[in-house]
This record gives C-alpha cells, sequence and structure tokens, in this order.
C-alpha cells in the first residue's frame, strides 16, 4: 500500500511538472516576428482571413504540427495573441516537488486567435480559432463560438 502511494504521488507530481512546463513562457517577442508583423500589410491579412474559408477537418490537417512562420505566411497576423505566463508561486511548488528549473529547456507557448475563418456546416463559421504553439510549433488547434 504505500508503495502505490508513492507511485501516485511521483506520477501526479510529473503530470503537474509536465503542466507548469508548458506554461512557462518568455514575454519577449522574437525579432523574426515583429520583422515579420511590421511587413505583412493588414490588407493583406485582411484579404488572407476573409477569402480563406476552411472545414475543421481541412483546418486541422492544413496546420497540426506546422510552424509558426508557415502559419503567418497561410493566413496572415491572427486578430489577437497572447503569450502565456509563469503561475504566481510555481517556483515555491516547484522546488517542493524536487523539479530542478536551473536545468530545464525554456519553454515558450504563445495561443493566436483568428476569427471567422473555420466553417462546421456549409453555411455558419465558428466565430474564432485559437492556434497553440509550443516553441514555435502548432501543438493545439480549438474552434470557439462561445467567446
Amino acid at each position: 500500500m504505500h508503495l502505490n502511494l508513492r507511485k501516485i504521488s511521483l506520477n501526479i507530481s510529473l503530470v503537474t511538472l509536465t503542466l507548469l512546463a508548458l506554461s512557462l513562457s518568455a514575454i519577449q517577442v522574437n525579432a523574426a516576428e515583429k520583422e515579420a508583423s511590421k511587413t505583412t500589410s493588414k490588407a493583406k491579412v485582411n484579404k488572407a482571413s476573409k477569402s480563406t474559408s476552411y472545414t475543421e477537418d481541412q483546418f486541422l490537417n492544413a496546420f497540426s504540427g506546422k510552424m509558426k512562420s508557415v502559419v503567418l505566411a497561410q493566413l496572415g497576423n491572427p486578430a489577437k495573441k497572447e503569450q502565456s505566463v509563469k503561475p504566481a508561486g510555481a517556483s515555491g511548488y516547484l522546488g517542493r516537488v524536487g523539479a530542478d528549473e536551473k536545468n530545464s529547456k525554456r519553454v515558450n507557448v504563445e495561443m493566436w486567435y483568428y476569427k471567422d475563418l473555420v466553417n462546421y456546416d456549409p453555411k455558419n463559421k465558428y466565430k474564432e480559432t485559437e492556434i497553440t504553439f509550443v516553441n514555435d510549433r502548432v501543438m493545439n488547434i480549438a474552434f470557439f463560438n462561445n467567446r
């Protein structure tokens, strides 16, 4: 029984560490991203997002696992960008479970939001599409109507 509790505690710690590692990110934006956003005109962005429409499957197949530069080239700049931030008190918790934050790799998590891009039926589109990048690669895509 004591051994099973130790395994469960270790598994919970590993899951927690994984989630915290994904939530860590830098607030700074790459110089390359800044340069790319400067050179992309708003007209080009609006044209790309309004003229292109995808079904859910088409969108997932086109962008899952792709680099940020591919998404930027095909969809243009998003309507909104967000960077994840390390939760308050995370360092204290990581120290308690034995994580070595100094030796771990930095994880950059960023979310991009596009409006009215993906169809869920022939006449209706999702209000918002969220693309989550982890270290400049698409790791998650979500479609929303309730935001």
